[in-house]
Order: structure tokens, then sequence, then C-alpha cells
């Protein structure tokens, strides 16, 4: 038989679609980190270190070299060594706490020299394997108590601990992997959720200072919507649509019998009150039917209903007692609650002017005028996206999404072609990732989601932060890899 070199072995089996995107995404994040850092009038040497865009070829070649050596590893070392690396990660975490120095407000990098590391971005890829690895258990369940107290316990130790170095961004990175989870059979009531106490939160603040009543505008809102879930999570789980019918229909009727009522009489309809009886009322009619029927998934409703009134209620005080000053700032910036162009809202507000100055066709590379004046901060880093909208225009920033959107729908179908779970939870890891930073970073920089400092993958300025996703991405190939030998 003819022996076969492991370089051979790795060009038959690696995914190229992937590793093609990767190295395009890594170029074009380059050369736009290059026309962020780069000033009108510069004469200094294309080689000079002290430039972000010649360290980034750096770590560009740590990232290769790390990359392709994982590529040469046998497989089996992520299964068997990933809670050692969990482990390992961890201290680091502990370490980063107590040893890191303040930069910029936040002690998360460990100086060694020259040399600055984050070890949160480096955590993500160990908490991912150690996750594969617990769910590759053997008759392995996600839904049973135990199971999820572990899993909770894996993703929630780094979280806290990068929360305590104050970086509450890149701690709230982790929560991507509910959509792992998820797709593991978690269920949708998690999500659904979810996405019901963002709402609730927004509305609760946003509409906070105007008053109806008893009530804030805010709170009134948040009773409506509480109502619609209920009716809602009626019809999804029983197909009970009379009961949902009296819920929702019934709330609004008495609504719209106080604003005729008002009308013709002149007379203040009382929506608060209204409310507070209609959710009364909801609440009561689920208990009724939960215990006349016996069905566990009423009690499900009540529950979750509960749960939303005591959220409701606690906005105020997370938004006030446990946000810090700047974050609660960045919040009411985003909501529109104050244009604080000059603090706060600075960022977002250039960062708008400067994608917004690039047109359909953007200036051209090294034109942009708002990046080469260094009128956005940060721009070479968590605002990179509007030095790609200033000088490339609509046309460079769609494409830059469609590469993104590539390469997390080819993730996706090379985790769902994994023989064992490992290998799928791992990919789902890695997608949800890439999802959670690309929307968050795309998000905040025109302005629709908070400014909490995450790097766009590949093409922000970082070393950590490539070094990351480049571990990432190249465990999951070599994983691929060995999918046709298992």
């Amino acid at each position: 038989m003819r022996y076969t070199k492991q370089e051979d072995i790795i060009k038959e089996s690696v995914d190229w679609v992937v590793l093609g995107l990767y190295l395009l995404m890594v170029v074009c994040g380059w050369f736009t980190i290059y026309g962020a850092s780069h000033q009108f009038g510069n004469t200094s040497s294309s080689f000079d270190m002290s430039n972000s865009a010649q360290m980034q070829l750096i770590w560009i070649g740590v990232s290769l070299a790390a990359g392709f050596m994982l590529l040469k590893l046998d497989d089996n070392i992520f299964d068997v060594f990933a809670y050692f690396f969990y482990t390992v990660s961890m201290i680091l975490l502990l370490v980063t706490v107590f040893a890191a120095p303040d930069i910029k407000g936040s002690h998360s990098w460990l100086v060694l020299g020259p040399v600055r590391l984050q070890p949160a971005e480096l955590a993500k890829f160990s908490v991912a394997l150690a996750l594969a690895r617990f769910m590759n258990e053997y008759n392995f369940k996600l839904m049973t108590p135990k199971n999820l107290a572990l899993i909770s316990s894996l993703i929630l130790l780094p979280m806290l601990l990068i929360i305590c170095q104050k970086e509450t961004g890149s701690a709230l990175v982790y929560t991507a992997f509910v959509l792992m989870l998820y797709r593991e059979g978690l269920p949708g009531l998690v999500l659904f959720s979810g996405a019901c106490a963002v709402v609730l939160f927004i509305v609760g603040l946003k509409y906070s200072d105007v008053a109806i009543g008893i009530l804030t505008q805010g709170e009134f809102i948040s009773i409506i919507v509480i109502i619609l879930i209920c009716a809602s999570l009626v019809i999804s789980y029983r197909r009970d649509f009379q009961g949902a019918l009296y819920i929702g229909g019934g709330s609004f009727g008495f609504l719209l019998i106080g604003y005729i009522v008002s009308s013709i009489f002149g007379v203040d309809p009382h929506y608060d009150i209204i409310s507070l009886v209609c959710l009364g009322a909801t609440i009561g009619y689920l208990i009724y039917i939960a215990f006349s029927r016996i069905v566990k998934k009423y009690f499900i409703v009540v529950l979750v209903a509960g749960c939303a009134i005591l959220f409701s209620l606690s906005v105020s005080y997370v938004f006030t007692d446990i946000l810090q000053p700047h974050q609660q700032q960045r919040i009411k910036v985003s909501l529109g609650m104050e244009d604080d162009l000059k603090g706060a809202g600075y960022n977002v507000n250039q960062s708008k002017i400067a994608i917004g100055s690039g047109g359909f066709w953007g200036k051209g590379f090294l034109n942009g005028t708002q990046t080469k004046l260094k009128y956005v901060p940060e721009q070479d880093t968590d605002f990179i996206f509007c030095t790609v909208g200033e000088e490339q225009g609509f046309i460079g920033s769609v494409a830059v999404l469609l590469l993104f959107l590539t390469l997390i729908l080819r993730l996706l179908y090379l985790a769902e072609r994994q023989k064992f779970v490992f290998g799928r939870v791992f990919g789902y890891c890695v997608a949800s990732i890439f999802i959670f930073h690309l929307v968050i970073n795309i998000g905040m920089v025109i302005g629709i989601t908070p400014v909490i400092g995450i790097p766009l993958p590949f093409f922000s300025y970082g070393g950590s932060s490539l070094l990351g996703f480049t571990t990432l991405l190249f465990i999951f190939l070599r994983i691929d890899m060995a999918r046709k030998r298992r």
C-alpha cells in the first residue's frame, strides 16, 4: 500500500469551503484594520510595529500556525482532555481577576511583556469542548435536573469570573450556548421566555416615566404583553383557541369598553385599573382550568405568567441598583431615552455618520474621512464595521454579511453531518458564538443594540480575539476531518 503523508490526509479530509472562507475573511479583515488605522499623509514605514495593522499581521501568522497545528493533532485529544482544557481556562480566568492591570476600566488582560492576552476569548473553545464532552456521555438526556444543573454550572462559572473582571459584554457571549442546547432538546419555551424577557425589560424601562393612574405606561404595556403571552402559550400547548379567546378577547374587550365609555361620557377610562383586573382574571382563569382539567401544561402557563410579573416588577431595581452607571447610560441611548451625542452616544452617532457617508459604492480604500480623521473611537476594534461601511459602502457591507452568513450556514451543515454527539454539539457551539458576535457587533455599530464591546470575528483588531476564533474553527475542522474514519 502506498504511504500517505499527513499533509495528503489533511488535503483530502479538511472542509475547504470553511477554510477558504476563513482565509478570505482574515485577509479582508487585515485590509479593513489597515484602512481604519491609516492616517492621511502618513509617511511612516509600512512595517512599523506600533501600527495595529502590522501587529495584526504577527497575530495572523501566529493564528495560522496554531490552526494548522490543530489540524495535525489526533482528534481524540479534544475529547479526552476536554475537562483539562476547561479547568486550565477557569484557573486563568480566576488569576486574571486578581493579576490583570486596570485597562480602560476592566481587569481582563494578562500582560506578558509586550504581549497582552485576554483569557475570556480563549476560554470559549474550552467551554464548548467541556459541554460537548459532557453531552456525549452514553444515554445522556438533557432534560433531567442533574444534567441541566451541571450544564448550567459549566456555562455560568466562566460568566461569573468574566463579570468579576468587569467585562460584562464578553460574559454575555456565553449565553449563545442556549442555541446549541435548543438543538439538543431544550424546550422552545426557554427561548420564548428569553425573548419575552427582553421585550418586558425594554417596554418597562423605556416607558417608565409616563404615569397612567397608579401604573406607569411601561407597566401597563407589560401587563398587555403578559396577557398576550398567556394566550399564545394556551394555543401553543393545548390548541385551546376558546381559552385564548377568553383571555385575549375578554381583556381587549374590557379595554375597548373603557375607551367607548370615556369617549361618550368624557370620564377617565382608568386603563390602569382595567388592565390589573384583566391580568387578575387571566391568572384566575388559568388556575381554574389547571385544577379543573388537571393538565400540567396549564400550570406551566401559570408559572410563566407569575415569573413574567415578577420580572416586570424587578426591571427598575435591576436597572438602577445592579447595572453600572455607564451601562445604564448606554442602554438609555440605545433605547432613544437620551441623546447623549457627546458622551455615551458619541461612538454610535459617529459610526452611523461614517456608514451613511459611504453611500452605495463607498468612498474607496483609504479614502474614508470619518475613520481617517479618527472621529470614530475604537474604529479598528469594536467599531471596525463602520470602516467597511464608509470605504466599501452598502455593497461592501452586504458582501461582508454574506461571507458571515455563508460561514455560519456551512458550520451548521458540518455540525449536522457529524456521526457523534460530541462533534455536533461542538459545531453548534462554534456557530452559536459566531452568530452572537455578528448580531451584537453589527447591532451596536448601527445603534440597535447597546454598546457592550465585543469584536467582529476576523475583522476587529486583537490578537486574543483572532487566536480564539481560529482555535474554535480549526478544532471543529479537525473533528470534522475524522468523521469518515469513525
